[in-house]
């Protein structure tokens, strides 16, 4: 089934299911009507003679320089070479098909004054598969994306570089191929499409929906240890939580009581009075992040929503508003501290590895969870890989949204940095997969030692890990267990086989 784009309810899911697993897209037809009606006020406008900033001026700090009715003709190309002044790899398919799905959402709002041309032709690549190439590095979040965003746009001249069917190639040749006729830029096109923070917007609603996830595979690495650790479980009763009022809380203790549900250590196991910060507050720093994530996840909706333009047309009200709606602070702020609550949760997630490991911490496990400690080191070393990723996680949750360097002779003098913000999230979620995937294979091999009944969670998670991963009795390299569980926690092998088995965690 197609997703329907009409500018007001695109929601996080809708840009995974279009940018990762391909769903078709449509425009609505009052969204149609809009552009239309908004393409002619524009018309309107222009043949009054109204200076209207990046159409009939420059941009930037040649705003104030007039274009003549000739000029006008190619600034829009100009504008688009000029800006197409990335550098770097390829952003990764899905991020710029998010971005272009972000881009066509805010044209379907009608303020943006592009030709419905643009906006079709954004949606028919979309569904035909032609993919820009848009080198990684050169945006610094606020009048928009410009520099990759250019490179999408190129694409509307027949120019530039896309990827179909697999296949890197002149932009032209792609859309000739898949049978999409070149649109061609005349006023005010060009910026209608470039204008906005459209592919942070769109990585970053990718990483809110694999964050969500990765969340509950937190949780599920939690039970895993916990049990394997013989936890006083009364930190996890939701009466205490409850008391407390924190959302995010309530949810991760219900998650991880439903993960252990069943097993020895909820009917009466001898327990420590107290134990371990690192055991007994996972759900109030769990609880933390999806806090935080709720709110990002609210802001991000917005900002898919909105008019990210610049200027923005008002047909109804006759009016042409110049301001800075490109900027994208509103979602680089959440988004850079998404990635500082997924750093949080990879450290917890270390510290529970630490106890399975400590001979003197781990409740009678072996050292190093191997038998034949001396001759054998056991997952000595998988902490110091985790340790190593969360070091560089630390380093990248410095937030980007502060670092703003002023371009444009001082005309563009704060910018919001939220691509560096968008590209560090996701080296953060990254290493995140590899720092809990290392938990999951340690809390799998201390299970093996003890010998009670686990809860009916914690068993599906167990067994999904012994079907990637062998339990470790004489020391073997671990880069490829490593290497494998990461890729199955990123994947989300873990959590299908525990929801299969218990039905589907919360997320908020």
């Amino acid at each position: 089934m197609s997703i329907v784009l009409t500018g007001n309810d695109l929601t996080i899911e809708q840009v995974y299911q279009v940018a990762v697993e391909n769903e078709k897209v449509e425009l609505h037809p009052e969204a149609l009507a809009r552009i239309r009606a908004c393409r002619a006020f524009l018309d309107k406008k222009m043949a009054e003679k109204e200076i209207m900033y990046g159409i009939n001026t420059g941009i930037g700090e040649l705003s104030e320089v007039l274009l003549t009715d000739e000029q006008v003709k190619d600034f829009q190309k100009y504008l688009i070479y000029n800006h197409s002044a990335g550098i770097g790899d390829p952003v990764p398919l899905p991020h710029v098909r998010a971005a272009m799905l972000s881009r066509a959402n805010v044209h379907a709002n009608g303020h943006s004054a592009g030709r419905p041309e643009i906006t079709l032709t954004l949606i028919g690549m979309l569904n035909k598969g032609v993919t820009p190439v848009v080198c990684e590095k050169g945006s610094v979040g606020a009048c928009g994306d410009l520099a990759p965003m250019s490179q999408i746009a190129l694409l509307m001249m027949g120019e530039g570089e896309a990827f179909y069917q697999g296949e890197r190639m002149p932009g032209h040749q792609a859309l000739k191929k898949a049978g999409i006729p070149v649109p061609g830029l005349k006023a005010r096109d060009g910026l209608a499409t470039i204008n906005g923070s459209n592919l942070i917007a769109g990585m970053s609603a990718i990483q809110i929906y694999e964050v969500e996830r990765l969340l509950k595979q937190a949780e599920i690495a939690a039970a895993m240890t916990l049990e394997a650790l013989i936890a006083n479980l009364k930190p996890y009763d939701a009466r205490l939580h409850q008391l407390r009022g924190f959302r995010g809380a309530i949810t991760s203790a219900k998650n991880i009581l439903r993960m252990i549900e069943g097993s020895d250590l909820v009917s009466g196991m001898k327990v420590k009075v107290q134990d371990a910060y690192s055991m007994r507050s996972t759900p109030q720093v769990l609880g933390a992040a999806r806090d935080h994530l709720r709110w990002t996840r609210e802001q991000l909706e917005i900002e898919l929503n909105g008019v990210g333009d610049n200027p923005v047309f008002l047909p109804k009200d006759n009016v042409v508003i110049t301001g800075a709606n490109f900027q994208a602070s509103p979602i680089s702020v959440p988004m850079d501290m998404l990635g500082a609550a997924v750093t949080m949760v990879c450290v917890i997630s270390e510290r529970r590895l630490n106890r399975l490991l400590h001979p003197a911490l781990s409740v009678g496990l072996p050292a190093f969870l191997t038998q034949g400690a001396g001759m054998f080191s056991g997952h000595m070393l998988s902490q110091y890989t985790a340790d190593m990723m969360i070091v560089e996680q630390r380093i990248l949750s410095m937030p980007a949204s502060i670092q703003s360097i002023p371009a444009a002779a001082d005309q563009e003098d704060f910018v919001s940095m939220g691509m560096n913000t968008a590209l560090k999230t996701r080296q953060i979620i990254d290493n995140a997969y590899g720092i809990l995937g290392i938990e999951l294979i340690a809390a799998a091999q201390a299970l093996d030692f003890r010998d009670f009944q686990f809860g009916k969670g914690t068993r599906a998670a167990h067994n999904a890990v012994r079907q990637i991963v062998d339990h470790l009795d004489v020391d073997r390299p671990l880069y490829k267990d490593h290497n494998n569980m990461r890729e199955a926690v990123k994947n989300r092998v873990i959590l299908k086989a525990v929801e299969n088995t218990i039905g589907p965690l919360d997320i908020y």
